[in-house]
């Protein structure tokens, strides 16, 4: 039975193998770090960290950061929100081609199975409610239920005991090395003094590359030569780490396939080594995800959560791909919370995951 549509009047929208050894002392580790001034710097007091971060007192002012979050959501807006309003404007009917329309455009978005279910269930309901529904309240349904579900894994991020560890992992080309280059420039902003900490021994030029990043961003760093122990290398920084009094320690670790069993071991004696110098470590593992690469990111989440318990996500190339509705099924079938968000190339283009910052652009 069709149920017709009446709309509000002056209502506004709202890598090959490793080998692996006993983590000991690397004899090649080199560890680098700016020129030790006369008299310790004065650093602005390291400031708690919560979840959502709130805006860092040294860096630029939210209206930058938000506008490329909302230009950088373009094409997902164009393929998701904008589909959704042609939709349910375009017609006075609600019918079943009506939620099937619905259903491809969630599906399109990489909403995910659960979530496209649940959201279609959602409008067919309140369709069923009553036989004057405004398109505008189903947008808004949508919306709020999108909130809801990027919220509900929010908790404390745990890195204010310092030295606080931060395992990083992922797949080969999601721009790893980068992503933690953007992440200990966003956390220099809140007071914390960085070390970095070379543990891709396998991907020629890896090493190199974060030590150009550490230069520029002034940040200590860790490294051994090509081709050594990561364990051995993450076992002194982290013990380099403690006798120093660094805040936060930001591992990298080589890219691998999840299908490369032996490289995905080897996370799991990093681990083990780092929790043979601080116990309760590593505090948090992010896996950075490239947003680009739509559902398949969903499988990497499940397959990296088996063999490293992760923490939180970190989602890349946000700009890139008009599949940004792959933030919602990350968040609703993982129950993991997303901590950051890429959208551009440039250092300052990652910053904080807000899920009322992520809707509001989303549905702007």
């Amino acid at each position: 039975m069709s149920l017709r549509w009446w709309r509000k009047k002056d209502q506004e929208p709202a890598p090959g193998k490793e080998e692996e050894s006993a983590a000991a002392p690397a004899e090649t580790l080199a560890p680098e770090s700016p020129p030790a001034p006369a008299s310790p710097p004065k650093r602005p007091p390291a400031q708690p960290v919560v979840e959502p971060l709130p805006p860092p007192p040294s860096r630029e002012g939210r209206s930058s950061w938000l506008a490329r979050l909302s230009g950088g959501l373009t094409r997902t807006r164009s393929g998701f929100t904008d589909q959704l309003r042609g939709l349910f404007g375009g017609t006075d009917q609600v019918d079943d081609e009506l939620f099937d329309d619905l259903e491809a455009i969630l599906i399109q978005a990489d909403c995910g199975p659960r979530a496209t279910s649940d959201l279609v269930q959602l409008i067919r309901s309140r369709a069923e409610e009553s036989s004057a529904f405004d398109p505008e309240a189903a947008m808004k349904a949508i919306r709020d239920s999108v909130r809801e579900r990027l919220t509900r894994s929010l908790k404390p991020m745990n890195i204010d005991t310092p030295p606080a560890v931060v395992l990083i992992v992922g797949v080969n080309g999601v721009g790893k090395t980068t992503t933690i280059a953007k992440m200990a420039r966003l956390f220099q902003a809140y007071g914390k003094r960085i070390m970095l900490v070379a543990g891709d021994t396998f991907r020629a030029g890896a090493i190199e590359q974060l030590t150009i990043w550490s230069q520029r961003l002034g940040c200590e760093i860790m490294k051994g030569k090509a081709g050594g122990d990561p364990s051995a290398i993450v076992f002194d920084a982290v013990s380099a780490a403690r006798a120093r009094g660094v805040d936060l320690v930001l591992v990298d670790t080589a890219g691998r396939l999840q299908t490369q069993s032996n490289l995905m071991d080897e996370l799991g004696k990093i681990r083990r080594v780092i929790q043979k110098v601080i116990p309760e470590a590593p505090h948090e593992t992010f896996l950075i995800l490239d947003a680009t690469t739509g559902q398949n990111a969903l499988s990497q989440a499940k397959v990296f959560n088996d063999m490293v318990p992760l923490s939180g996500l970190v989602l890349t190339k946000l700009d890139g791909t008009a599949k940004g509705g792959v933030v919602v099924a990350l968040a609703d079938h993982l129950e993991l919370p997303i901590r950051f968000l890429g959208v551009g190339e440039g250092v300052d283009d990652l910053d904080n995951f807000r899920p009322d910052e992520f809707v509001d652009a989303l549905f702007s």
